[in-house]
Order: C-alpha cells, then sequence, then structure tokens
C-alpha cells in the first residue's frame, strides 16, 4: 500500500478555512477559492454503484471451496479435461474486453 504524504514527500493538510499557497503565487487562496468555489463533494450514481458493487463483492468468499473440491476430485479420477482451444478463446475475449 502507498502512502500519499504530499507534494515532494511533505505531509500537507487541507482544510476550507486553511490558505494555501504555491510556488509563484503572489497572493495565498482559500482551498474553497483554488477548487473552483465548490463547497461540497458531489459523488456521482456511477460511483455510487461502483461502491456498492464493492461492498458486494467484499461479502463473497474468495475461493468457491465446493468448487475446487470438485475439480480436485475429477482430477484425481482422471475425469478433468483441458480444452486448450476454450481457454484460448476465452484468454482472447478477455484481451479484447480489456483493450476495448
Amino acid at each position: 500500500m502507498t502512502k500519499i504524504t504530499g507534494y515532494q514527500n511533505r505531509p500537507i493538510q487541507l482544510a476550507t478555512d486553511k490558505t494555501v499557497t504555491r510556488s509563484g503565487e503572489t497572493a495565498p487562496r482559500t482551498v474553497a477559492a483554488a477548487a473552483g468555489g465548490a463547497s461540497g463533494v458531489n459523488i456521482t450514481d456511477q460511483a455510487k454503484q461502483l461502491a456498492s458493487l464493492e461492498q458486494v463483492l467484499q461479502s463473497l468468499p474468495a475461493v468457491d471451496d465446493l468448487r475446487v473440491d470438485e475439480i480436485r476430485i475429477a482430477i484425481q479420477e482422471g475425469r478433468y479435461q483441458v480444452d486448450p482451444e476454450r481457454i484460448a478463446d476465452k484468454l482472447l475475449r478477455m484481451e479484447q474486453e480489456l483493450s476495448a
């Protein structure tokens, strides 16, 4: 995990009642003015949906233990068959979706 500490690794503190100066500026500006005068943060519907989906995904197990056991038994019994063409097709499809 990367910790963001500010410009050139110097800690920064932002609050609407503080002033911010940048090198080369002659007069300090308030953070609200620097942000275009916005007084709050607006979260889009898409961001809300993504947050909701993230919560759902976090509640799911990382591995489907039942499926892993089924495949393990099939391999041990010699019933598990690999279809290289199907794997290649899925890899190509995934690559196309990621590059779109």
